[in-house]
């Protein structure tokens, strides 16, 4: 039994392991790396670390400075790890959708948890990463740690994850799955494996990420893919992304993501996050047509002890329409055209919408200006709800934004009719918006769900 110096000595050197139920049938191996394996519960446990003990080195980072990142958990748990082991303070900004878990794991570490609302341009001054660097600037002895941009993010998985891949499977590895967020797990792995061998780098990518070129709506997994909002100017990438060591990208839609992380759990005794549930997806269509020559790694980079109000929580998957089953009364069939405007829509524009041929609408979901109401909305993008009963009262060149109301409420085509109910009650609301897959899928009334109800 070794002795250790300090907990930080231990992150790193993870384990393969071969996938039996997910991948029976295919002819090709497919293993997984469990970074969560890692002492803070993630592969970002890397990249912390040597991402402090770089600074300390150059001297950007003094004894009783402070350490300041924006993260979406990950980051912020490793460097917090690594912040109590050297003795910093530390400063976490996080989006407010982050799994409250995260929080709560951060603030056990000592960290001061900043939150930011998700949903803003990147040039806006709250913006997550720019409200860290503020922070960082504005702070005697404050240092920016900057993921996206550090060169220790990379460095460390060249240094460390490749080799760990390549000696453990005896250079047999055909190809490397792992999602892009950051860029610094696939880029600094990816690159030291194609300097031993001819194996091809699969990025996975939530369905609407800007990296293969989605929209760049909202997305559910978190800790990987690209989001933009329509307002920002200039979309600017990460420089820890090298995407000249990534050869194609496989685009993995949130229910494919979720459902894997779910059986991941259900199946092969791995509780995981829904990053590892994207890379295994991938993994295993790649797999799929190899012959047992060929060896795919998938990385999966946190615990589902983070995510247990979330992917791991039933009612957070029924409430937005990721889960099926065979409870009779779902509200799958409820689905339906809906008409969506955004805060600039004119408010006859939206009349003319609500009082359609089809039948009346009762409220009008409201998304940003500049997001296409045509597509079905991510739920995280609604704004505010209209109701039509307002517009005879009001300007018709009232843009919408200056009349909406709150959000409306949700429910999901994984709830039935009675559950659907209680969150009416509970909202206080006569009608809902219908998500299914966290989208926009339809809209239900008090009155149509008494009636399903029977």
């Amino acid at each position: 039994m070794l002795i250790h110096d300090s907990l930080i000595d231990l992150v790193g050197g993870t384990p393969l392991v071969r996938l039996c139920r997910l991948a029976a049938g295919l002819s090709a191996t497919v293993l997984v790396k469990p970074e969560y394996l890692n002492p803070g519960g993630s592969v970002k446990d890397r990249a912390a670390t040597a991402m402090v003990l770089a600074a300390e080195r150059d001297g950007s980072l003094r004894p009783g400075g402070t350490i300041v990142e924006a993260s979406s958990g990950n980051t912020g748990i490793g460097l917090a790890q690594a912040a109590a082991v050297r003795g910093f303070r530390i400063v976490v900004v996080l989006p407010e959708t982050v799994a409250v878990e995260k929080m709560d794991v951060l603030r056990a570490y000592g960290a001061e948890v900043v939150t930011t609302p998700s949903s803003l341009p990147r040039e806006h001054p709250e913006h997550v990463n720019r409200l860290a660097q503020r922070i960082a600037q504005e702070t005697p002895g404050g240092w920016f740690a900057d993921q996206y941009d550090n060169p220790a993010n990379p460095a460390v998985h060249r240094a460390t994850t490749g080799p760990e891949i390549w000696t453990a499977t005896g250079g047999r590895v055909t190809h490397l799955v792992a999602g892009i967020g950051t860029g610094g797990t696939i880029s600094g792995t990816g690159r030291y494996l194609k300097e031993q061998g001819p194996v091809e780098v699969v990025g996975a990518d939530p369905a609407t990420s800007v990296y293969h070129g989605g929209d760049g709506s909202p997305f559910f997994v978190e800790a990987a893919g690209h989001y933009r909002h329509t307002g920002t100017v200039t979309d600017v990438w990460p420089l820890s992304y090298h995407r000249d060591v990534v050869d194609r990208i496989e685009v993995i839609g949130d229910r494919e993501s979720v459902l894997t992380t779910r059986r991941l759990a259900r199946e092969e005794g791995m509780l995981v996050g829904a990053s590892s549930g994207l890379a295994v997806a991938a993994a295993l269509r790649v797999a799929r047509g190899l012959g047992p020559e060929h060896v795919v790694v998938a990385v999966l980079p946190d615990s589902g002890r983070t995510y247990l109000s979330k992917y791991h929580s039933a009612d957070w998957l029924r409430r937005l329409g990721f889960l099926d089953d065979d409870r009779p009364g779902l509200l799958a069939d409820a689905t339906g055209p809906v008409h969506v405007v955004t805060t600039a829509t004119p408010l006859a524009e939206a009349a003319a919408l609500a009082a359609g041929p089809a039948r009346d609408q009762p409220l009008l979901p409201v998304v940003l200006h500049g997001r296409d109401p045509r597509f079905a909305t991510a739920v995280s993008e609604i704004l505010g709800a209209l109701d039509p009963a307002v517009l005879a009262r009001r300007d018709p060149a009232t843009p919408v934004g200056e009349v909406m109301s709150g959000p409306p409420a949700s429910v999901g085509t994984g709830d039935t009719a009675a559950e659907a109910l209680a969150r009416l009650d509970a909202a206080g609301a006569d009608h809902a918006v219908l998500l299914r897959d966290g989208r926009l899928a339809g809209l239900v009334t008090r009155a149509e769900l008494v009636a399903r109800a029977g």
